[in-house]
């Protein structure tokens, strides 16, 4: 038995006992695809942008710090409003929030595709962010109330394998798609899955709320989450061309720290706030989340220059370089539960404690490589044993979030810990450039010092700087010097690669030290 799209079950059994067998089978297929779809779409965006940068770069002119933003807006948003995304959708429809969020997050694809110049794409991707945060939390909240508690597991098991799947197909697609059609095509692929998604969530998935839910909405602390988080992206990724004597620098920072602040004091003292402050009280639940916030943050900072190092340094296409991190994101998909029964057997503050280690060594890997060589003997050693370090993380990181809090309070934590992952990749990537920035131009001064270059190339190049290795040589330099400027700029890129992956290996080596302080490895008995 199937369930025609004109003829679905009744809504109001849901996946209940009252349902047919049939009805209840199929329908939960239906819902898992559309949760699937939708989530995938986002998860998706969140990386495969990544393999567009160096085109992006090129065709829209852009320099590094405005690529930073086509990432950081899209974060900032994701970030801010995640959490509230999830209360919206309890209160006012599953279901409802749900489509919301994928149209919002549809629209704002085409827009992106269409987008003429940087400052429009860095809009549309606020806006892609925005309907991240309403489908993300959504499609979970959905597959929560949709099926029995005996059988959510499962579900949440097969939601999470085929959105990892299809995380790890993406940046490869992408890439295929940026070679054979244009980066726009990465974005307008979102319109048909849209498409998609939105019929089957009209016929087969039901509505749900929270209909005791009549707690006021926190609008004021998302608003100042993503005020205070904006401010100090803004400073930060300011910096890298100002100086942090700039006054815009120091008034930015200065602000974003005190939004920030100021959103601490608002959280305490209002009545559903959307970061509960007595959470934190748990010292598994601070250690878990600050092990989060320094982890994940050498995660998404780190690896948003490694793209840019395959396809403007090492020659990659776009399609290899999206495909580099495939092997990461498979041992994660095929490893996570291993890495959930090696905390079973060695308790969690172990297991989180190795795993950030075994990191931080990929993370040093990172740094061997220079210009040249086979992926194989370069880089895939270091997303290998980056990818065993984090699959040895992400279960027992999650299992100490779940336990650390009352079963009515898992929902709230678990979209903490994941605004807080999203948040620290935003800080990370603005902060990391910096280094970037900073180490790059000192190199290429030291090279370009030993060269003879008229005092026109020589203004022309200082101008390209902020392109990092996306920057164009003028036209009067002779093929030969071509050559031997091109080798500096890329020289000086590596180093700077390196200077952010040693970074890398510090936050990850400071998330296994904060475990072992913080983390207990028992179940807490939260108040």
């Amino acid at each position: 038995m199937s369930i025609s799209l004109g003829q679905p079950c009744d809504e109001g059994l849901v996946l209940s006992k009252e349902a047919t067998a049939p009805c209840r089978e199929s329908l939960a297929r239906w819902i898992l695809l559309a949760t699937i779809l939708g989530s995938s779409m986002a998860f998706i965006d969140g990386t495969v942008v990544n393999v567009t940068l160096a085109k992006l770069q090129a065709n829209l002119d852009a320099t590094v710090l405005q690529v930073q933003w086509v990432m950081e807006a899209y974060s900032l948003l994701l970030a801010g409003f995640l959490l509230l995304g999830g209360s919206l959708g309890d209160r006012y429809g599953r279901r409802r929030l749900f489509l919301l969020g994928v149209a919002v997050f549809a629209l704002a694809s085409l827009w992106c595709g269409l987008a003429p110049n940087i400052a429009q794409l860095i809009a549309a991707r606020a806006l892609q962010g925005l309907g991240g945060a309403l489908l993300v939390p959504g499609s979970l909240a959905i597959i929560g109330a949709s099926f029995s508690e005996k059988s959510r597991g499962r579900a949440i098991g097969t939601w999470s394998a085929f959105t990892a799947i299809t995380t790890a197909i993406g940046p490869v697609v992408g890439g295929w798609l940026i070679e054979q059609v244009s980066w726009r095509a990465v974005f307008f692929i979102n319109l048909p899955l849209a498409l998609i998604v939105v019929i089957i969530s009209f016929f087969h998935v039901p509505e749900s709320r929270d209909e005791t839910e009549r707690q006021k909405l926190d609008w004021a602390g998302a608003m100042l989450t993503v005020i205070g988080l904006g401010l100090l992206t803004y400073g930060l990724i300011e910096s890298s061309r100002s100086g942090f004597a700039s006054f815009t620098v120091i008034g930015t920072l200065a602000g974003g720290a005190v939004v920030l602040l100021l959103l601490v004091a608002f959280e305490a003292r209002v009545s559903n706030p959307m970061i509960p402050a007595a959470l934190f009280r748990s010292r598994n639940f601070s250690g878990a989340n600050l092990l989060t916030f320094l982890l994940y943050g050498a995660l998404g900072g780190a690896l948003f220059f490694f793209p840019l190092n395959l396809i403007q340094v090492q020659g990659y296409s776009a399609t290899a370089a999206g495909a580099a991190l495939v092997p990461f994101t498979l041992i994660l998909f095929f490893l996570s539960r291993w890495g959930g029964g090696l905390a079973e057997r060695l308790g969690a503050r172990t297991t989180l404690v190795m795993g950030p280690m075994i990191a931080a060594a990929g993370f040093v890997l990172f740094t061997f490589p220079s210009v040249g060589g086979n992926y194989w003997q370069t880089f895939c050693p270091a997303v290998v044993v980056l990818g065993l370090g984090m699959a040895t993380s992400v279960a027992p990181l999650t299992a100490t979030v779940m336990n650390a809090v009352t079963e009515n309070r898992v929902g709230i934590a678990s979209g903490i810990n994941n605004a807080i992952s999203r948040g620290a990749a935003l800080l990370a990537i603005a902060a990391f450039g910096i280094v970037m920035l900073h180490v790059f131009n000192h190199s290429l001064d030291q090279h370009l010092s030993t060269l003879e270059l008229s005092p026109t190339v020589r203004r022309s190049l200082g101008a390209q700087r902020v392109r990092l290795a996306g920057a164009t040589l003028p036209d009067e330099v002779a093929p030969p010097m071509r050559v031997v400027i091109r080798q500096a700029i890329n020289d000086s890129f590596v180093e700077g690669f390196r200077y952010v992956m040693f970074i890398g290996a510090g936050l990850a080596m400071a998330s296994a030290i904060s475990s072992f302080l913080l983390i207990d490895g028992k179940r807490d008995s939260p108040k």
